[in-house]
């Protein structure tokens, strides 16, 4: 089946609620066409022209992200790369495949901010309460959602002010860490080569941190407080989950029920936020 026939056909066989969506009254079974570009981050426009086969040469980031929002095993998933002609991931890579399973988690724990990263910090799925939290990062290039160029690149001024429990230093230090062991781990992969390469050149603090002498903590669980626009400081626990087979990571942030941090995430989760990540400059 070429890919235009199969998109539209996945698409169909998504359930709303799987993808944390209202069901409602619907004329036609699974995804609308504007629910899949929400979730994949593209233009609805193009998810038409997809599945029309007026658009032909999807690049692999489309493929992919269109692969994790309508949620394919990894057999469905290279099958969906091999119709738009293009090889699918290879192993020794920094894998981006977030099982079904972990999506429904995230669209069915609203209440509480879920983003799913790589291991090389690439975030690959979220839901809106950590839109809400964080700020919506379909608003960023697709290959700006990393947390490390977050920390070290162009958008780091545009993040919300957080402060960890170990200090800020010890945070940067613990991501640069973490991809010291996905480089040991995935040396083959083009992509993290060049994630490294560029930060050493582009942050001079990234450079130092990568060049230290005493090898810094993997990032873990600690407390964190953030500064919104919108609700002020929230002190939370911020959780790392490790998803075993996929090397991947939940972030999860809660706060103790009934406390003042409590009832500011919920605020943020009943209006959504209203802020948006902005290039500095």
């Amino acid at each position: 089946m070429s890919f235009g026939p199969l998109l539209h056909a996945w698409r169909d066989r998504l359930d709303p609620a799987d993808a944390g969506l209202p069901a409602g009254r619907r004329r036609a079974p699974g995804l609308r066409r504007e629910e899949l570009a929400q979730l994949a981050g593209i233009s609805v426009d193009y998810v038409l022209r997809l599945e029309q086969g007026r658009a032909t040469s999807p690049s692999a980031q489309v493929v992919g992200a269109l692969a994790r929002a309508l949620q394919l095993s990894r057999a469905e998933r290279d099958e969906l790369f091999r119709a738009a002609g293009l090889l699918p991931p290879r192993d020794g890579t920094v894998g981006n495949h977030v099982p079904a399973g972990v999506q429904r988690l995230v669209a069915r724990l609203g209440d509480v901010p879920i983003g799913v990263f790589t291991a090389a910090w690439g975030l690959v799925s979220w839901n809106p309460h950590w839109s809400a939290l964080h700020g919506d990062p379909a608003q960023l290039p697709p290959a700006e959602r990393n947390l490390a160029r977050l920390l070290f690149g162009p958008y780091a001024a545009a993040l919300h002010p957080m402060r960890s429990e170990h200090g800020t230093d010890a945070f940067a230090a613990s991501i640069v860490a973490d991809l010291k062991d996905a480089a040991a781990r995935y040396p083959a992969d083009p992509h993290l080569t060049d994630l490294i390469r560029d930060l050493r050149a582009e942050s001079a603090e990234f450079a130092r941190l990568w060049s230290a002498p005493t090898p810094p903590q993997p990032h873990a669980s600690e407390r964190k407080t953030i500064t919104h626009p919108e609700v002020g400081e929230i002190t939370m626990d911020c959780d790392v989950l490790l998803v075993p087979g996929a090397d991947l990571r939940l972030v999860t942030y809660t706060a103790a029920a009934g406390s003042p941090d409590a009832g500011k995430l919920e605020l943020l989760r009943v209006t959504g936020g209203h802020t948006a990540i902005h290039r500095r400059g």
